[in-house]
């Protein structure tokens, strides 16, 4: 069950206004699916390197940050540890976060 915690299991969210989203104490958004095209304009990472951002290119090297030109498609689910996350309103299909504990 703990390691099932950080596929989803520990709740949902939907956001579809382009209002920025912070998960409840403890949690942390770490799945995201869109439901249109999707162009993010906040993503927190939880601790900086750990995934990418628009500020930060992730772990590793040869990562870049994502900005306004960087559109997701309909249909991926991208992961990550995000304390925060808004996309545009332009995303008018939304977009369905999982949450997971955070560190």
């Amino acid at each position: 069950m703990a390691s099932q915690a950080a596929f989803g299991q520990l709740g949902s969210s939907f956001v579809d206004n382009g209002g920025t989203y912070t998960p409840p104490s403890g949690k942390v958004v770490v799945a995201i699916t869109c439901l249109s095209d999707t162009i993010f304009t906040a993503l927190v990472p939880e601790a900086t390197g750990d995934c990418f951002s628009r500020s930060n290119a992730g772990a590793g090297s040869g990562g870049v940050v994502t900005d306004s030109l960087n559109v997701f498609p309909k249909g991926i689910t991208i992961y990550g540890s995000w304390t925060s996350v808004a996309a545009s309103a332009d995303a008018a299909g939304g977009i369905v976060m999982y949450l997971g504990p955070s560190k």
